[in-house]
C-alpha cells in the first residue's frame, strides 16, 4: 500500500473507532445530504460514510447525496467513492433551491461555500450567497419536511472560526459566547459576515420552526482533502516544499494559530451534527499548540527535510494581493471545553504527525485527488 493509502486507511479506522457505535450508528438506515461534498471538509465526511457502507450490511448503510456544482471539476476520489453502496452524487448548486425529488432527508450537512480566502476575495456575492441564500433554502426545506411529518433528526451549518475577526487579547483562547470584533465592510467581510448571518439563521429556524439546526465553527482545519492549489497557508507551503523552492512568508511571520487536523475536524463534526444542542455553535479544532507563522514554515520544512531531504528555506516576501493582510487575525486558538463535554469531542493526531501525514499525502497526488 502506498503511503498516502496507509494514512487514509489510518484515518478511516480511527474515524469508525470514534464514531461508529455513537454517532454513525444514528445515522444507519437514513438519508443523508451532505452540500459541498466534492470540497476539503467533504473528503472525509464522504469518506466516512462510504467506509461505513462497504462495511454494514444494507439495512445499515447511510444513504448518502453528496451534492456540489463541481465547479473545480469532479475529483478522482469521489468519482471512486459514486460506485459504493449507496452514495449518490447530484450536480447542483447549493445557492439555489434543491429539487424537490431529492428529499425527504434525515440529516443535512451544509458545507458547501467558499473558505479560500484567496478566492471569497476575488468572487464575494457567490461567497455571501452559498452561505445565506443556500443556507436558508435548506433550512426551509427542514421546515416544510416537519409540516409534512417527516421531521429532520440534525443539520449542520458550517461556520467559522472568522466569526470572531481578531479577538482582544482577553478573548484568546476564544470561547463560543465571544461575540466578534469583526469589520463589516473589509476585504473579508463577505465571508466573516455572511456565517455570522448564517449563525443567525440557524437559530431563528432552531427557536421558530423546531429545526434541529448546530453550527460548526472549525479551526484552521488541514490535512488530506485539502488542494494543493487552495492558496491556504499548509498547502502553500508544502507546495514550494514538494516542488524544491523555498518556503515563501508573505507576513513578518508572526501571526499565530492552531491547526486541527481533518479526520480530528471531521469527528467533531458528525459528533455536532447528532449530538449538539438545536442553535447552539461548537468550536471544533485544538487548543495547543498555538505556532507563529514563522514556527509552523519551520516545522514543515523540518518534516520534509527528515522525508525527503529538502534543502530549501524561509524567506519572506510580500504577497502580489493588495488585501492579503487586510483584517488578518493576530491570533486564533479557540477553547473547546463546550464540545470535550457535551459532544464527547476528542482529537487526537498532533500538529507535527499531522503535517507528515499531510507531506506525504500531498506527495501522491495533486488537487485532492487521491
Amino acid at each position: 500500500m502506498i503511503p498516502s493509502q496507509s494514512i487514509i486507511r489510518t484515518d478511516l479506522d480511527q474515524l469508525r473507532e470514534d464514531l461508529g457505535a455513537e454517532v454513525l450508528s444514528q445515522l444507519a438506515g437514513r438519508r443523508l445530504l451532505i452540500t459541498g461534498g466534492a470540497g476539503f471538509l467533504g473528503y472525509y465526511l464522504v469518506h466516512t460514510v462510504a467506509d461505513w457502507n462497504l462495511n454494514s450490511a444494507p439495512a445499515d448503510r447511510i444513504d448518502l447525496i453528496v451534492c456540489d456544482n463541481l465547479v473545480r471539476g469532479t475529483p478522482a476520489w469521489l468519482a471512486r467513492i459514486e460506485k459504493a453502496p449507496s452514495v449518490r452524487l447530484v450536480v447542483a448548486d447549493a445557492s439555489q433551491p434543491l429539487s424537490g425529488d431529492l428529499g425527504p432527508f434525515d440529516w443535512i450537512i451544509h458545507a458547501a461555500g467558499i473558505a479560500s480566502p484567496m478566492v471569497y476575495r476575488r468572487l464575494p456575492l457567490e461567497t455571501m450567497d452559498a452561505n445565506i441564500n443556500g443556507l436558508r433554502w435548506l433550512l426551509e426545506m427542514a421546515r416544510n419536511q416537519a409540516d409534512r411529518g417527516h421531521p429532520l433528526q440534525g443539520f449542520l451549518f458550517y461556520s467559522s472560526s472568522e466569526i470572531y475577526g481578531d479577538p482582544v487579547p482577553e478573548a484568546i483562547p476564544t470561547p463560543e459566547d465571544y461575540r466578534g470584533n469583526v469589520s463589516c465592510t473589509g476585504p473579508r467581510a463577505c465571508y466573516d459576515e455572511s456565517k455570522r448571518y448564517g449563525e443567525t439563521l440557524c437559530v431563528v429556524f432552531a427557536r421558530q420552526y423546531g429545526v434541529r439546526a448546530m453550527m460548526a465553527r472549525p479551526f484552521n482545519n488541514y490535512g488530506p482533502g485539502l488542494r494543493i492549489d487552495d492558496g491556504r497557508v499548509i498547502p502553500d507551503f508544502s507546495r514550494a516544499i514538494l516542488e524544491g523552492r523555498d518556503v515563501v512568508m508573505h507576513s513578518d511571520g508572526s501571526p499565530k494559530r492552531t491547526f486541527c487536523y481533518s479526520a480530528d475536524a471531521v469527528a467533531g463534526y458528525y459528533r455536532v451534527l447528532v449530538k449538539g444542542r438545536a442553535g447552539e455553535p461548537y468550536n471544533i479544532g485544538v487548543e495547543t499548540p498555538e505556532v507563529s507563522m514563522k514556527e509552523l514554515a519551520s516545522r514543515l520544512s523540518g518534516t520534509a527535510k527528515t522525508l525527503f531531504g529538502y534543502q530549501g528555506k524561509v524567506v519572506t516576501e510580500p504577497s502580489a494581493e493588495a488585501d492579503y493582510l487586510v483584517d488578518n487575525p493576530q491570533r486564533r486558538c479557540p477553547i473547546i471545553t463546550k464540545a470535550r463535554t457535551e459532544i464527547g469531542y476528542r482529537p487526537r493526531v498532533e500538529l507535527d504527525e499531522g503535517l507528515r501525514r499531510s507531506l506525504l499525502w500531498y506527495r501522491e497526488q495533486q488537487n485532492g485527488d487521491a
